[in-house]
């Protein structure tokens, strides 16, 4: 024990010699500068670490942080190259990623000012940089928020300020609906004006109200004005059922919001004024203090052309799931608020779809963000809102965040992206606040339910599509008894379309036992036995289908793989009793056998049934060529054997398209010529997605097409070629949507030969009659709005638009060459200004 105690106070003795020894040569001449260095290299880590977590914690001061921040910056500003380029970089990619941040990040540089008035001038410059960037390139969001930065730092400029710049974007607004009644892009200029006046007018000592009011009169010439793709964007389109509300027009409804505003003296009460330059704080109030320094505006310049950017740009609709509702839970149509709160929210779901868990945080924690009392405490119950109403404020943020993700799920013609991130957005946030955003979420689902009859039918597909994807991340629980009384309804009735479309993408995802099991017993009737076998029945297993013995010879030389000249024989056997029996293309018997044995073979697995048509490619290619009733035939055989499970037979026949032994108007030609019947069958989802799917890879085609043809320096010949190809490939196109509006134009308006049929022999109800007239209309609007969106991009005239604006940009560019000048008008010299830091996300 005694050497074991001399060892542990020996190591204890080193310890103690080498910390002390340590400390003298930290103490040494040669090594203050070596820590000195070390120090101020990780300044910018800690400026980056500072910014990232700014105004995210409701225990902190925001206007103390902001100082805070402000000093440190202001302090470390020029001692390193380095740690002046995260200033910038970070800064401006928050502006970009997180929006609601902006307020925030202006007081600091108004803070800055407060200091070093030459740092803070940097920042705008930057700003303006970055603002005319996104102008030249058409980045429209990019665009709005760098303006946004800039009116929150009115105090900071003499003048007028950012309404120098809001004038210019008018007049080209003007110059745009003049030239064309079909201009989108001049609606989304007035939109990015009207979105960016409160933010100026929000800050201390602008006085600028009278030059708002003037910039308002004008826009209301603009704003007011109705264009024709709003009808094509309605959420509830058509004339009749109880709507929820009517077409809202985004940029109408701010316009009336800032003039209702104006009159009560620009209160704008949403908006955080983080930073007060009239109550300075007692150290810039002594005697010694100076006025902040202010800056003029940068000269920015709009240029006379604009680009649309990258996609087309459509009219915004407003869209709400919690109107009508005993409490205000989210801001009415009437407040500013609510255009301001979901402008910033859908900006940031639709910037952050690379990282949903940090987009469905900042959704939970938006109330930071705002005025404090803007909202009721987080996960307030809807009941114990009542019970405070009158009192303050009974707005729930979980509302207003889901409110916001469904408006983009639900956007119309096309989300922003794929439909999958809104998806797991809400199951995300669901998983960090279950008690707030679950209860929110159940409302919102039934606010849908109810109002399906009057719904667009792309939304009806889409709510169903992520309802059983969302059940099917929470054990597929749904209170469904709620709706028992709807499955007693006409199987042509929205609503029980819903419910058995929803209950079939749920097998889907899962398998139908698993489904019945978690269902009340009054719909177990809705999932059939047949649903639950892995492997459909075999037709020709039965001795009374015709040509049975055949189908089954078929099947056994096809498990073999036995030779052309076998199978052909059996084939050959078919079409002879088919002419016998005086079938007149007797291609159909013999191409329905062979596909249903196709499908038998391989229905373990979608790669088993690729692997036989693969073996079976040059059989099935040919089968179009001699008979288009026999190609059409494919799919009518595909969708039989697969019939209780028709998700299977859409992603087969999309195969089929694939392999090019399916066309895409033979497809549509199918549903909607030899299927159509009644017209019953529009009320079947898949249906829908199977014309949708393939509508969406002819214009997918087209698209990429024209893409080609922009593309610069091509040869004459491939140019040539890209014409001639496009010209053909877009006549298909309109063909397409001809061929499914002449069709729906007869079920919408009731002449539709077999519905009149079956009514007249008492087949069909009158009142079923009337629900496949409203399916009808519904596949009408869709797809007219899917061909319209077309012709935006792929149209003779935007082609011809987009060649020109390609040609003038590439020329513009050798002038500047020519002249020496490749700043093309920036502020200053884009060789003195790195903006590499802002392709990378902060979040990445």
């Amino acid at each position: 024990m005694a050497d074991v105690d001399s060892r542990a106070n020996g190591r204890n003795r080193g310890h103690y010699n080498n910390r002390k020894r340590r400390q003298r040569e930290d103490d040494s001449d040669d090594r203050p500068s070596q820590i000195r260095r070390r120090v101020e290299d990780q300044q910018h880590m800690r400026l980056r670490k500072q910014l990232l977590i700014f105004a995210q914690s409701a225990l902190k001061d925001s206007k103390e942080e902001a100082k805070e921040v402000a000093g440190f910056i202001s302090y470390h500003f020029n001692d390193s190259e380095q740690f002046k380029q995260t200033a910038f970089d970070v800064i401006y990619q928050l502006i970009i990623e997180q929006p609601f941040k902006i307020p925030f990040l202006a007081s600091i540089v108004l803070h800055i000012n407060e200091r070093k008035g030459e740092v803070a001038a940097q920042f705008i410059t930057r700003a303006a940089v970055n603002f005319t960037t996104a102008l030249e390139k058409g980045a429209w969001r990019d665009c709005k928020l760098h303006l946004r930065f800039l009116a929150c730092l009115q105090p900071f400029f003499e003048g007028e300020g950012v309404f120098s710049v809001l004038d210019e974007l008018f007049n080209r607004a003007v110059d745009l609906q003049t030239a064309s009644s079909d201009d989108t892009l001049g609606l989304e200029l007035v939109k990015i004006i009207l979105l960016t006046i409160p933010y100026v007018l929000a800050q201390p000592g602008t006085d600028l109200a009278a030059k708002a009011a003037e910039l308002l009169e004008k826009t209301d010439i603009v704003a007011s004005a109705g264009h024709d793709v709003e009808a094509l964007v309605n959420p509830y389109p058509g004339s009749t059922g109880e709507k929820p509300f009517e077409y809202q027009s985004m940029l109408g409804l701010l316009q009336a919001q800032l003039q209702a505003e104006a009159s009560k003296g620009w209160e704008l009460a949403v908006i955080p004024r983080v930073y007060w330059a009239t109550t300075p704080d007692a150290e810039a109030s002594s005697s010694t203090s100076t006025a902040p320094q202010k800056h003029a505006f940068p000269t920015i310049t709009v240029p006379a052309s604009l680009s649309q950017g990258d996609e087309p740009i459509f009219p915004a609709a407003y869209f709400s799931l919690y109107t009508k509702q005993d409490i205000e839970t989210v801001p009415p149509t009437s407040d500013i608020a609510s255009c301001l709160l979901r402008d910033v929210l859908v900006d940031t779901i639709n910037v952050l779809d690379f990282n949903r868990v940090a987009a469905a945080k900042f959704l939970i924690e938006l109330d930071n963000y705002w005025t404090p009392d803007t909202f009721v405490k987080r996960a307030t119950q809807f009941d114990k809102v009542k019970e405070i109403a009158g009192t303050g404020s009974t707005w729930k943020p979980e509302d207003l965040a889901l409110d916001a993700v469904f408006s983009q799920l639900f956007r119309l013609p096309t989300a922003e992206h794929k439909l999958v991130y809104y998806h797991s957005l809400i199951t995300e946030a669901c998983k960090l606040a279950p008690a707030a955003i679950a209860p929110s979420l159940g409302r919102a689902i039934r606010f849908i339910f109810r109002h399906l009859e009057t719904m667009d039918i792309e939304l009806i597909n889409r709510f169903m599509d992520w309802f059983a994807h969302h059940l099917s991340n929470f054990e597929f629980r749904w209170k469904w008894s709620e709706w028992s009384e709807d499955i007693l309804r006409s199987n042509l009735h929205p609503k029980k379309v819903y419910i058995m479309g929803s209950l079939d993408k749920e097998i889907r995802l899962s398998f139908a036992k698993r489904i019945r099991e978690t269902l009340p017993p009054e719909y177990h009737h809705l999932i059939s036995v047949s649903k639950e076998k892995d492997t459909p029945d075999f037709k020709y297993a039965d001795d009374a289908t015709p040509y049975a013995t055949e189908g089954r010879q078929l099947l056994s030389l096809l498990r073999k793989k036995a030779t052309d000249e076998e199978i052909q024989e059996v084939i050959a056997s078919i079409q002879t009793q088919a002419a016998e029996h005086g079938v007149t293309d007797v291609l159909i018997p013999s191409t329905d056998a062979y596909i249903t044995c196709l499908c038998f073979i391989g229905s373990k697995s979608l790669s088993h049934v690729l692997s036989n048509i693969d073996r079976s490619k040059d059989r099935l290619l040919a089968i179009g060529p001699s008979s288009e009733a026999a190609r059409r035939q494919i799919i009518g055989s595909v969708v039989d054997y697969w019939t209780d499970h028709p998700g299977t037979a859409v992603n087969l026949v999309d195969k089929l398209l694939n392999y090019t032994i399916l066309t895409p108007m033979s497809i549509i030609q199918w549903a909607v010529g030899d299927r159509l019947g009644t017209g019953s069958i529009l009320a079947e989802n898949w249906l829908y997605d199977m014309v949708g799917g393939t509508v969406r890879k002819v214009t997918n085609r087209v698209r990429q097409i024209v893409a080609a043809r922009l593309e610069n320096d091509l040869p004459h010949d491939q140019m040539q070629m890209l014409e001639e190809t496009l010209v053909r490939e877009r006549d298909a196109q309109r063909e397409l949507f001809s061929v499914i509006d002449d069709a729906m134009n007869g079920v919408a308006q009731g002449v539709n030969d077999g519905a009149m049929e079956a009514i007249a022999s008492g087949d069909l109800s009158q009142e079923d009659g009337m629900l496949i007239r409203v399916w009808g209309e519904k596949w009408k609007t869709a797809f007219a709005r899917k061909a319209a969106v077309e012709e935006t991009i792929v149209g003779e005239s935007a082609v011809m638009e987009k060649i020109a604006a390609r040609k003038a940009k590439l020329q513009g560019i050798l002038v500047d060459i020519e002249n020496g000048d490749e700043n093309n008008g920036t502020a200053e010299p884009m060789d003195e200004i790195d903006t590499s830091g802002l392709g990378a996300s902060l979040l990445d």
